[in-house]
């Protein structure tokens, strides 16, 4: 009797199999139960949490949830209708996004197909929408202002390239309009911007589109969008699909900046499917993961060592301005600092209605424009006094002569502060306009008059003394000189303008 190991039993198989072509079997699965653009799929026993599969009707599909028995699927097509019985095959990746400078102008969906009606779009490579980030080591800390032209963000709220922002208030306050401002001064800066709307109207991301071509940003802005008619699995994909292609440009050495418009949805667009796989609902009956959601998405921006930056400026909508809300509070948590903008504000017609008080940016003064900085020392300090008087006034409350001189000057302050939608200003002219409020010049005017002013005080510099504008422009400063020259001319322009 010959006694056979079970090892030489392998090395035989082995040997039988060295010369045999074995085809690749597709692993394949079949639906289950489909409602509302989930589906449970059964047989897919080595699938991974992530990875894309594709429908034997055309459609694809996301899985987010693996159990014993079955995965879950989220359908990416709300178009393309799915069956039960249906078969599933996998294809071994996770869902890609298109990236490259062919999105530059282009406005695509969650699927990174073109919706704007340009034709096929131009792009370099498909890359994974959740990349490994940067570690520490990779990054340096943040020195560079990222200008949004808005005065009263850049000279009291300051943001640094590299920057988490976050833009937060009621509805109907002046955030998208804020984050559109950011992205039109980004015009011949060398910076590439991506605008993500998620769960808004399409009459609306047309708009958006239509102001950013008429200011000729379109051309450095990729917008894309998820509106609300989308199956969830798009709203919930759509800002790691834009952060994706902002990182492309980020990873080459350039400036990338990102509006994720706004995250309320996103965090809704995540309930929703959290709710439909069956996971316990927690505080506001979002799942306890929620907070993982958005700072794996907010962590990828950040200043390279290597000198790449992506700034992100996330927007969350809040209800009767409640700060405390579940989402809010995390994202605050999160980010590097917040802009507040107050509904009543906004009804006063201080706008953009930024609420100093509750502003606040952990890192950007450090990025801040010298100029700008020198000329804004105590406006803060000066403002934080005129709302603590204003609220004691508006009760009758007599005040003596100091805080009335405190009141007028706030009001000053106010409005020179005040900016129209769609204009934007340089740190130069910002920093010529606060240097009229630095020197009083602006306590002689009428209030409906001093914005006026300071902007033509600003033309005045660049058209007649274009050597100081220049200056300024170059060193990024203000120098003694240059003050002292500036006082001169100033002196000289309340004449033409009729301040005495």
């Amino acid at each position: 009797m010959v006694d056979i190991k079970s090892t030489d039993l392998i090395k035989i198989f082995e040997a039988g199999l060295a010369d045999k072509k074995i085809e690749q079997i597709d692993e394949i699965g079949f639906v289950m139960q489909v409602a509302d653009y989930a589906c449970k799929v059964y047989g897919l026993n080595n699938a991974l949490y992530g990875e894309l599969v594709t429908f034997e009707s055309g459609n694809r599909g996301i899985i987010l949830d693996l159990n014993d028995m079955f995965v879950t699927v989220f359908l990416l097509d709300a178009l393309i209708p799915v069956d039960e019985h249906e078969i599933v095959k996998r294809t071994g990746s996770v869902f890609k996004t298109p990236v490259g400078n062919g999105l530059l102008g282009r406005i695509i969906n969650a699927q990174g197909e073109p919706i704007d009606g340009l034709g096929p779009l131009s792009y370099e490579h498909m890359e994974t929408i959740e990349p490994p980030i940067p570690g520490i080591i990779e990054r340096s800390p943040i020195n560079q202002p990222l200008e949004t032209g808005v005065m009263v963000v850049d000279a009291l709220v300051p943001i640094g390239k590299g920057q988490r922002e976050l833009i937060i208030g009621n509805r109907n306050t002046g955030k998208t309009s804020l984050a559109l401002d950011t992205i039109i001064n980004q015009k011949d800066k060398g910076v590439s911007c991506v605008y993500v709307a998620i769960g808004q109207r399409q009459a609306n991301i047309a708009r958006i589109a239509h102001l950013l071509q008429e200011h000729g940003a379109l051309d450095y802005t990729a917008i894309i969008s998820a509106d609300a008619s989308e199956p969830a699995i798009n709203r919930y994909i759509a800002p790691y699909v834009g952060c994706t292609i902002a990182e492309y440009f980020r990873n080459k050495g350039q400036d990338a900046l990102i509006v994720y418009d706004d995250l309320s949805n996103h965090a809704t667009a995540y309930r929703e499917m959290s709710l439909l796989m069956r996971r316990s609902p927690g505080r506001e009956a979002y799942p306890g993961d929620v907070f993982y959601l958005h700072s794996r998405l907010l962590e990828r921006a950040g200043k390279l060592a290597k000198g790449g930056t992506l700034t992100a400026l996330p927007i969350v909508a809040i209800q009767a301005d409640d700060l405390a809300a579940y989402i809010p509070t995390n994202l605050i948590s999160i980010t590097d600092g917040q802009i507040f903008l107050d509904t009543k504000l906004f009804n006063r017609g201080i706008r953009p209605a930024v609420n100093v008080a509750l502003s606040v940016s952990r890192v950007g003064g450090a990025a801040q424009t010298k100029a700008v900085k020198e000329m804004t020392r105590a406006l803060r300090l000066e403002l934080a006094q005129f709302h603590e008087l204003a609220a004691f006034a508006q009760f009758g409350t007599e005040l003596d002569v100091v805080s009335q001189k405190r009141l007028a000057r706030g009001n000053v302050i106010i409005n020179l502060l005040k900016q129209p939608q769609l204009v934007t200003y340089s740190f130069v002219d910002q920093a010529l306009m606060l240097f009229l409020l630095k020197e009083n010049i602006l306590d002689k005017v009428p209030l409906d008059q001093v914005h006026a002013m300071a902007t033509q005080f600003a033309s005045y510099v660049k058209s007649v003394y274009p050597s100081i504008y220049d200056t300024i422009k170059e060193t990024g400063e203000m120098s003694d000189e240059v003050i002292k020259e500036l006082r001169q001319i100033a002196a000289e322009f309340s004449k033409i303008f009729g301040v005495g």
